[in-house]
């Protein structure tokens, strides 16, 4: 017997199509991505965005998350969604609507147009974070061991049981500075690898490495801070840009 679908005509597509950046911040980071998804969708009824909805019994809006969702407990300036519309809506006046109608921690601070495949433009995440109760000199060590090597495996726990993950071959470059005597803050990019290596199993390298071992006795507070395409000296390009270039970047800085 056949499947059975839905009466009337089918869905119309998306007439426009926009991409926003947003922010997840202060004890927002704590939500999960369905949860961040959920309260988006609140978000778009309370707006009256004009979405574009799928087909079938149960019409979703069309809403699709660009990139690896930062984890649950890590802050973000770098999040990326696109939104299908059901009608022409000036970029500004949507963000504008839409960052009103989401609480704050969720913020939203560009929107454009969508052109081409985001996808392309997303390869590596800029990661700061701030490691209280490590010293700088601490850290540095940790860091020169790290990059020495050829590969660094750390165990992830899946649902399917441990898995390796080399977070030396996805490391593209690290600085480390001092906030305080006592806190050191870590600039990393990394590339996009499946399964992802996050600002966690960072860390786990960083401790297994170092000489003597690197621990944390405050939690780490990780933020990202840039996705985008890796440049040649580490650093990101815009993935809202669709022409960012090396142009103006020096060797071997990162992302300020």
């Amino acid at each position: 017997m056949p499947p059975r679908r839905p009466d009337g005509p089918p869905t119309p597509p998306p007439v426009a199509r926009v991409r926003l950046r947003f922010a997840k911040r202060g004890r927002l980071r704590f939500l999960s991505q369905l949860d961040i998804a959920r309260t988006f969708e609140r978000g778009l009824r309370r707006a009256r965005i004009p979405m574009a909805y799928s087909a079938g019994f149960t019409p979703h809006p069309k809403v699709s998350w660009v990139g690896g969702a930062a984890p649950t407990g890590a802050a973000s300036e770098a999040e990326y969604v696109e939104l299908g519309l059901a009608a022409d809506v000036d970029p500004e006046a949507l963000r504008a609507a839409l960052d009103a109608a989401l609480p704050p921690g969720l913020d939203l601070l560009a929107c454009v147009p969508a052109e081409g495949s985001i996808a392309d433009r997303i390869d590596g995440s800029h990661w700061r974070i701030r490691l209280p109760g490590v010293t700088e000199t601490e850290l540095s060590r940790a860091v020169a061991a790290l990059l020495a090597r050829d590969s660094v495996e750390v165990e992830r726990k899946t649902k399917n049981g441990p898995r390796p993950v080399d977070v030396r071959a996805a490391v593209i470059c690290a600085v480390c500075r001092a906030e305080l005597p006592d806190c050191a803050i870590l600039d990393v990019v990394v590339r996009h690898t499946t399964p992802a290596v996050r600002p966690d199993d960072v860390l786990t390298a960083l401790g297994v490495v170092a000489v003597p071992p690197l621990t944390f006795p405050v939690p780490p507070e990780p933020t990202r801070l840039e996705q985008g395409l890796i440049r040649a000296d580490g650093t990101l390009a815009d993935p809202l840009i669709p022409n960012d270039s090396d142009t103006g970047r020096s060797a071997g800085r990162l992302p300020a």
